[in-house]
């Protein structure tokens, strides 16, 4: 009887874990298409997926661990986020990134919106803010420095 009760408890764990919400993607909605998969696989550096819709208006990449951004086209004007909404990646190095980021053009800055700044988390990781093609706010930090 005990047995049955350890089995059953186990078992209402593995219930509870298997219901918590798992990040699967994020999806964005872009004005050009081709122009943000651009950015994204050529300034960020992340790889192209193939995708189910093969209509021309989707794009997908992988972002780390199995999980996906999803890009769709359609989208009739640029988005106006606040900086605190936005999506993160973590990288080894910022400074190699912030170069990437100077090649193509592409401006950054701190939190505080200081052009060209970096900001300092008190736990030690560095991380700037820059926006993509259509306004939408990207932060990359080195906190998957070595």
């Amino acid at each position: 009887m005990n047995h049955l009760r350890m089995t059953e408890t186990k078992t209402m764990k593995e219930q509870q874990v298997s219901q918590q919400p798992v990040l699967d993607h994020m999806a964005i909605y872009v004005t050009d298409l081709q122009k943000s998969s651009a950015f994204y696989r050529d300034v960020l550096g992340l790889d192209s997926l193939p995708e189910p819709f093969r209509d021309g208006k989707h794009a997908w990449f992988a972002v780390g661990q199995g999980k996906q951004l999803h890009i769709i086209e359609g989208a009739t004007s640029r988005t106006d986020q606040p900086k605190r909404n936005h999506t993160c990646f973590r990288i080894a190095s910022l400074q190699d990134f912030i170069t990437r980021l100077t090649k193509a053009g592409i401006a950054y800055e701190d939190l505080q919106g200081t052009p060209g700044a970096i900001t300092l988390r008190p736990d030690g990781i560095q991380q700037i803010y820059f926006r993509d093609p259509d306004g939408y706010w990207i932060e990359m930090n080195d906190a998957g420095k070595q």
